[in-house]
């Protein structure tokens, strides 16, 4: 039985412990080690993480299988009203093609809507298989970016959209 749980900075280490599980399976075919290594300190330190849960009010919850944690998701407002931003998504591997993907998505989708979502909006890698699992579930791209991120590397992502 699948259960979602609000998080506090309180449950960094397990967001941190999910990240090293999950990160590197899902991005090793598209970014080199370097890359991987450092967008993981960049987004996923205990001080990054800790600033995006309690000064930019993201809000963070925890997919469990029983107890063991599976995966996260965080998602915020934006300055456009109505628009609401999924900054990550991720479940543990083998749990993917199973439809818990579909379900920690759809718990977002009622989460996001309770406070008035009008849109939900992700950014995704454009080498991401992912993608396509957005699609699926009705978000379609709304335009590219390019985010330089230091040390030399580039995200490289689809803007994609869905409206609730």
């Amino acid at each position: 039985m699948y259960r979602v749980k609000s998080t506090t900075v309180a449950d960094i280490p397990v967001i941190q412990e999910l990240t090293e599980r999950i990160w590197r399976p899902t991005y090793q075919r598209i970014l080199e080690p370097a890359q991987i290594d450092y967008m993981i300190d960049l987004m996923y330190s205990t001080s990054a993480l800790t600033k995006q849960i309690a000064e930019l009010n993201h809000k963070f919850i925890i997919l469990q299988d029983d107890k063991r944690p599976i995966g996260f998701a965080s998602y915020s407002t934006t300055d456009t009203e109505g628009v609401y931003k999924l900054h990550k998504i991720y479940l543990d591997t083998n749990y993917q093609g199973k439809g818990v993907g579909r379900f920690l998505l759809d718990t977002v989708i009622r989460q996001v809507k309770k406070l008035g979502a009008t849109i939900l909006e992700l950014d995704v890698n454009r080498y991401n298989k992912a993608r396509f699992f957005y699609e699926k579930m009705g978000f379609s791209t709304y335009t590219e970016k390019d985010t330089d991120i230091g040390n030399g590397y580039l995200m490289e992502d689809y803007v994609m959209r869905k409206s609730l």
